[in-house]
């Protein structure tokens, strides 16, 4: 097998967790505030009269955050490899599979919360948008209008983070294509990235926010799945270690046994 490229895997370890915090800090790369001019303008599309003048803050959406979710697994997986490098390999297995129980169950149960924060918010913007005219206007004047263009540029900057994560994670290791679990949660990560993408652009700007909600609740669901994949691998893994270490302790018994008997 050929040696680990310490120098390509330190980058894609640097560069997944740069994924990660600009997927967390979207809150602060975009939003601000919006002309209310501009809200009336659009609000022309559903027929509806807004309020002018003044501004408005308007929203930043929780696609973006929820991305983080996906993100942060691939991020889990490569540190896990670079403590294994660190580990003596009697410990690694067993450290690996009760780190992975505890950041699956972690993740499980994070994602499950934000899952139903994203449905009871979208929820409330599809009633409202569908209570005219007062909700109409009570939604177009709180998520009338989205940062498409500001969301675009932080996807396509997350997006090269990744192919440059998957890059130098090849570059590292070409064996890592062998394993499919993990060119499985590369694709998931890519797939997620686009999904977002394509929701934010699908259609008018007035009625982004309620995709941007249901992106949300898809990345969530996502989360959980591949929480439940890692649960499962890390209780067969612990199984494994207790079996291993209870052989090895039966072995230990029988040779001190011949040792007596002869």
């Amino acid at each position: 097998m050929e040696r680990l490229r310490t120098p390509f895997f330190l980058m894609a370890m640097a560069a997944a967790g740069l994924i990660v915090l600009v997927e967390i800090g979207a809150t602060w790369l975009i939003g601000g505030a919006l002309p209310a001019t501009e809200l009336t303008g659009a609000a022309g599309d559903l027929g509806v009269a807004v309020p002018g003048g003044g501004a408005i803050e308007q929203p930043t959406g929780l696609a973006l955050k929820y991305l983080a979710l996906v993100d942060v697994i691939p991020l889990f997986v490569v540190g896990l490899m670079g403590v294994g490098l660190l580990l003596p390999d009697r410990i690694e297995g067993r450290a690996q599979s009760i780190a992975t129980l505890v950041a699956s169950i972690v993740l499980i149960l994070t994602s499950i919360v934000l899952l139903i924060v994203a449905f009871v918010l979208l929820i409330l913007m599809v009633t409202l948008l569908l209570a005219f005219p007062f909700g109409t206007i009570a939604y177009l004047i709180i998520w009338g209008h989205f940062p498409r263009g500001q969301a675009a540029a932080v996807l396509a900057l997350v997006m090269f983070l990744k192919l440059v994560f998957a890059g130098t994670l090849v570059a590292a290791q070409p064996r890592f294509i062998q394993n499919k679990g993990l060119v499985l949660l590369v694709l998931t990560s890519l797939v997620a990235n686009l999904l977002v993408a394509f929701l934010h652009a699908l259609v008018p700007i007035v009625l982004v926010s309620i995709l941007d909600a249901i992106a949300a609740i898809v990345l969530a669901i996502i989360a959980i799945v591949w929480g439940i994949v890692l649960l499962v691998g890390a209780i067969f893994g612990i199984i494994a270690a207790v079996r291993a270490t209870a052989s090895s302790a039966l072995d230990v018994d029988l040779v001190n046994a011949v040792q007596r008997v002869t």
